[in-house]
Parts: structure tokens; sequence; C-alpha cells
């Protein structure tokens, strides 16, 4: 297919050239011309044994016309594969496949250019490919297809990266299934997509499998952490960025196992329920069973506690008590007696959760439930704020849940950040007990607590995504993405406690193998750090407060332009007509920052943001469409933004323009004529610097190109 996994292309054959023209089909919504084949779903199926990837393509395909097409596959793949098998289904003969090396495959696509002139399938230039023989698709009926290829996966120390070829072009919409399976002779530290969402199964040490349905375009990679015999599994993925002095990177940590002779690191677990009159009816009983759930859950000899809160707040015991039989049965005893009446104390209530005495030797972890606003005490978001972050001696994570959406999600979002936790927010049409347990479950087997990453020299590293880095538990690793400055190795210090006490590793990675094909590092940083940003200037607007957000909107409305990564407040930069120049595009950012994030603290617009910055914030996977939720909490996607490499590209008056073109606002240096010579050598251009994927674009595309603004049409 021409996109995503595979770039699959059919030609009509050469003997139907006398009766109607060739026609060249790609299995995308990225048409390079009249397309009597469509691609409806392809399938993936990968196995990894040790460093040998087999991957299995099924590609289905509809014929919607009244006559049969012969038909012809390209599917480009990694170099240095080797074909394995080809087939498709009916017929009488067998159908053929051979896999061609990068050369050949570019005469190709070079030949096609020259009858098309269109240039979408020269994004994969670099990569070889499978050219089928020609196989039929009958009128009005489906066909399938099955390439299967094997490659060899390259080391890099403790990793692995699998990367399976597809269009980078925003338009491509055709659904993938991808699932892949994992045997490996050392341990599985950890699997990781920056690419797409996965659901990771990992059953044994040895063992793995993961699973992806997706319509979003963009390769689909995986790295893989295999344990060395050092104690911590790490690797780095750098791209060098010779504007900034140095780069930015992505440090993959897989924490170490716990020695087989330490005891398992105990959970103390204070529940804090909210029973004011708004809690009323299904929201009370789902809290009541998502409370019994977690008690249930702690396995005997962990702790736990329960406050429950109206104007006033009681307590269950003076301080968490040890799970027994006894205690199990008490603590279910007072959680069924709960009734509601009264106003919301939340103020009163999150202090008496972090000042208990904690248990020796456990890790304080507070559940903290609520469906409504501060009414009764102290009600200042700013003073509730202070009091977490001054009042917190026991270093208590404080994971918060707002049920429904009248409640003050800024506030919740900042007391989680502020001990290493998180926020969740219950729709009104979400239960409440699962979203708690969700949460929960995550929370099992605690393996590295208060974790600090720390870089020797000064200023060799700044900017790192997550700060505080969360607590590490069972079937987690650490991601972490910043920028780098200069070119000699980085040198981590890695500090955190676990069951055995404080534990410390450290780890050098040479920048040798920093690359322009990890550009997508660059994006991910760029992402988190829009998020980190937007939450900075949201958390101004407490209390209705205002304040200077000159320099923050700025440095918003800059990496939004050089990354292509728009938000609900920076959305406006993809309309048309709307100026990227630095001076309006700041002040219109201002006016949705001021208006939305600032004075927007409660109601679904208030829970869309909330929902839009944590994924940018915690997300490590690229958002290629834009997709965010809008004030009505309905789903949007800018399609009219092309993610590129390290870049991005705006739609503009039917023509595509990268921000430095867009922002010049003059004509070209000099414009190339797609299938001339001369385009043929800025081909070899851009695949040098791997920008080849602006060519999967559809129309005239504006570039700055190595100092000159370059026309492709």
């Amino acid at each position: 297919m021409k996109t995503l996994l595979c770039a699959l292309v059919l030609a009509a054959p050469l003997m139907a050239q006398e009766s109607r023209p060739q026609v060249w089909i790609s299995p995308s919504s990225r048409t390079i011309h009249a397309q009597p084949v469509q691609v409806t779903q392809v399938e993936a199926r990968i196995d990894i044994a040790d460093q040998i990837a087999t991957t299995t393509l099924d590609i289905s395909l509809r014929n919607p016309t009244g006559r049969p097409q012969e038909s012809e596959l390209l599917v480009p793949v990694p170099g240095g594969a080797v074909l394995k098998a080809f087939a498709f289904e009916g017929g009488s003969a067998e159908g053929t496949a051979r896999l061609l090396p990068r050369e050949e495959a570019r005469r190709i696509y070079d030949s096609i250019v020259a009858q098309t002139r269109d240039p979408a399938l020269l994004e994969f230039v670099g990569d070889a490919v499978v050219k089928s023989s020609v196989f039929p698709v009958p009128a009005n009926g489906t066909q399938k297809v099955r390439v299967t290829y094997e490659q060899l996966l390259e080391a890099d120390g403790a990793r692995l990266d699998y990367v399976l070829p597809r269009s980078e072009a925003v338009e491509y919409a055709v659904p993938w299934r991808l699932s892949m399976r994992l045997k490996s002779t050392a341990r599985i530290a950890s699997l990781y997509s920056p690419s797409h969402e996965i659901a990771v199964k990992q059953p044994g040490d040895h063992e793995a499998s993961l699973s992806c349905e997706t319509k979003d375009p963009g390769a689909f990679r995986v790295s893989l952490l295999r344990e060395t015999k050092d104690e911590m599994t790490a690797s780095l993925l750098a791209y060098p960025d010779p504007k900034t002095g140095g780069g930015y990177f992505l440090l993959m940590i897989a924490p170490p196992r716990p020695r087989a002779d330490a005891r398992p690191m105990l959970r103390e677990v204070t529940l804090v329920i909210d029973r004011s009159g708004s809690m009323a009816g299904p929201k009370l009983d789902q809290v009541k069973a998502a409370a019994l759930q977690v008690i249930e859950g702690l396995d005997e000899g962990e702790g736990f506690n329960l406050i429950v809160y109206n104007e006033a707040v009681e307590m269950f015991a003076a301080e968490p008590v040890i799970k027994t039989a006894k205690t199990t049965r008490q603590g279910r005893e007072y959680i069924n007696a709960l009734r509601v009446s009264g106003g919301t104390n939340i103020h009163d209530s999150v202090v008496e959760a972090l000042r208990q005495k904690p248990l020796e030797g456990m890790l304080p972890i507070v559940l903290f439930l609520t469906d409504g606003l501060p009414t009764i005490g102290q009600t200042s978001e700013k003073a509730i704020r202070e009091a977490v972050a001054k009042g917190n001696p026991h270093q208590r994570r404080v994971f918060t849940f707002g049920v429904g959406v009248d409640v003050n999600t800024p506030l919740l979002a900042r007391i989680a950040r502020e001990t290493r936790a998180s926020a969740e927010f219950v729709l009104p049409r979400e239960d409440v007990e699962v979203k708690v347990a969700r949460v929960f479950d995550r929370l099992r087997g605690p393996l590295l607590t208060k974790p600090t990453v720390r870089v020797d020299e000064p200023n060799r590293v700044n900017d790192l995504i997550p700060s505080p880095l969360p607590d590490v538990f069972q079937g987690e690793q650490i991601l972490l993405s910043g920028e780098y400055r200069g070119e000699a190795p980085l040198h981590f210090l890695l500090t955190g406690a676990g069951t055995e006490g404080e534990r410390k590793f450290d780890f050098t990675f040479n920048l040798d193998k920093a690359s322009t094909a990890n550009a997508f590092v660059a994006r991910l940083w760029a992402s988190n750090k829009i998020a980190v940003l937007s939450e900075a200037i949201r958390d101004m607007g407490a209390d209705g407060g205002t304040g200077n957000t000159t320099e923050l909107v700025n440095e918003i409305v800059r990496l939004s332009t050089q990354f292509g990564i728009l938000t609900e407040y920076t959305a406006f930069l993809a309309e048309e007509g709307t100026s990227l120049a630095a001076v309006p595009a700041s002040a219109k950012a201002a006016d949705n920052y001021g208006n939305k994030a600032m004075k927007t603290r409660s109601g679904p617009a208030a829970v869309s943001q909330q929902d839009n910055l944590k994924k940018g914030v915690e997300s490590k996977q690229l958002n290629v469409r834009n997709r965010f939720l809008d004030e009505k909490m309905q789903a949007v996607e800018i399609t009219s933004v092309q993610q590129c490499q390290a870049g991005a590209l705006f739609n503009k008056g039917n023509r595509w323009m990268d921000a430095s073109a867009a922002k010049a606002g003059r004509g070209p240096d000099r414009t190339v004529e797609i299938g001339s010579a001369e385009f043929g050598r800025l081909v070899d251009e851009l695949a040098a610097d791997n920008r080849q994927g602006l060519l999967a674009l559809r129309g005239e595309l504006l570039v700055e190109h190595r100092g000159e603004l370059v026309l492709i049409r």
C-alpha cells in the first residue's frame, strides 16, 4: 500500500495500453491518478524472534467498476529485506514477485512520475520494493493479496528498532490492523512505539505481543529494549539539529527487576471521598463500589484509610491501618454506611489526607474524588494549591478524580502534577468505578519511586520532560525527552528508591548515531513542551488572575509553526488567510489563551482542555493529525497541516508551504517541474536530508531547501 505499513501501487498491464491509458493506483486515499481499484484494509502480522523479523501483509482490494482490472503491486520494504512469499486469491496461474534494490525501485518510481507528473511514490526513495506480477481484480469484486518478507533488525546496544514503511500523507485513511509477536533469548525489558498507540501483553520475560488499529499515516515504529548484564536497561534516540547547536533526544529506561531476595514494596492507599449533596444517586453508588474494589485489591500487609468530606471532614481511622480481615470488614461497613449531604470542603480534606502519619516502609498514595467546586471553607484555588505544595511532608502521591464536569479541572490537575501523580475526569456517562480501577491497577508493584535524572556536565541538556519524573510501577518504563548541546557523549545519572533502598544507575550514550531519520524525536519533544507551556499559562488564571503571558505564548507559536503541532489554542494557524508571521500569530494566540485557558476553569470546555493538555504532556506517540477535543467535547482533526520530518507544511491557497516559506512573504527563488532532470536532482537532495516525505503531498509545494525557496510543480 502506498501509505502506512507499506506503499502499494497497482498498474494496468502493458498489454492494455492500446485499449485504455495506463492507470497507476495507490492503495490509499492519496491517489496517483483515477483509481479503479480501492484498498479497503491492510492487516500486518509481524513475528520477531531475537533479531529476525518476518512481516506478512494481507491487502484487501475492491474493484467497483464494471470491468476486470489487471493489476500490479509495488510494496516498499526496508533495505536488506528478503522476499519470502507472494500470493493472491483465485486465478489459474500462480503469482510471482521480485524484491528490487533501492536503485531499481527509484527507476520504477521515476517512470511513474514521468507518466503521471505525480511524485507521491518518491517519498519511499531509499527503500527497496517488492514488485509483483500482474494479477486480476474482478469486476464489481474483491481481491486479497499477501506479501511476506523477512529482515534482520540492527541492534543498537540493548535496543532493536522495527520500522514498517508507510506514507506520511496526512490525508491517508485506509484502516490498518497490526499485530506483533516477539520471542527473545534475552529478557524483554520494555516495548515502545513512538508512532502509534499500542496495546502490549507480556505473559513472560521472554515473550510479548502487541496490537494496534489505526487510520493514521506514518511509518509504524516499535522499539524493543532487551535486558543486558547491567541492572538498568536504557537506550537513547537522538535527532541532530545544527540550528540549536545540538539536537533533541528521547531517553528510554526500563527499570530493573527487584533482586530475588528483596521484599516487594508495599502501598498505603488513602481514599478521599466527596459525600456532598451533589453526589447523590448513581455517582455515590459507583464511588462506594470503587472504594470497596481498592480495599479488596490491596495485598495483605498493605495499608489503607478512608476520609469522607462535605462541609466537615471525617476519617475512618486517625492514621492508616494495616489491611487484615478485621480492618477490611470494618472498612467495608464504613463505606456502605456513607450518606450524602452538605457542601464541598476540598481544602480541609486534602490537608487531612496529606498530614497523616504514614506507615513505615510503604509508598503513600491518595485517591482523591470530588464532583464539585470548593464551596465550603477555604475556596481559593491558589490557597488550595499552596496547601498541597507546602503541606505534604510525607510526599504522598495524590491521584485526583473529577466526577462530572462541574469541577475545577486545572486545580485537580495541579494537585496531581505537584505530587508525581495524574488527574482523571469521569464524564457523566462514564463509570467512576471503572476509571478508579484502571488507575489503581496501574499502581501495582512500585519498582522505583522518586526517580530523578541529571547530567554531569552543566548546560548539556535542558527542557527535560516530564519533570518531575513519576514513580515507576510494574510494566512501566521511563520516557524522558529533552534538548542537548554539543556532540560529546551524554552521561546520565538516575537515582530513586527501590525495594532495597536508594538505588543509583549511570549510563553514557555516544551521539554518533544521531540521525535526521529520527525526526519524530524532535516532534515528540515539541508536543510535550507546548503542553507544558500551556499548562503554565492556564495556572495563571487561578482565582481570576492575569499575568504576563507574552514570553510563553511567543514560544508556543514558534514551536507550533516550526513543527506543525497545533492545539485548540493555535488551530487558527491552519486557517486560510492566517498569517504565520510571529507578531500577528502571537497576538491571536494570546487572546485564545486568555479567553480559554485562563478563564475557563470548570464545565465541558474545561474538561476538554485538561484532556488535551494531559495527552500533550504525557503522550509519547505522534499526533500527526493534530487531534484534540473542542469546547463541546467533540473530536477535531486538522488536515491542512502536514507534519514532515522535524518541520511542517501549511496548505495556503491550494499550495503547501513550509513555515519558512510562508513567513518569507515572497516568491520562489527557482521553480522545479516534476519529472524534469532538475527535479530528479532535487529528489536526491531531499532524500539525503531525509525530507522526501514532503513529496507525498498533493499539489504545488513551496519549501525552503538549502538556503533558497523552491517551488515544486
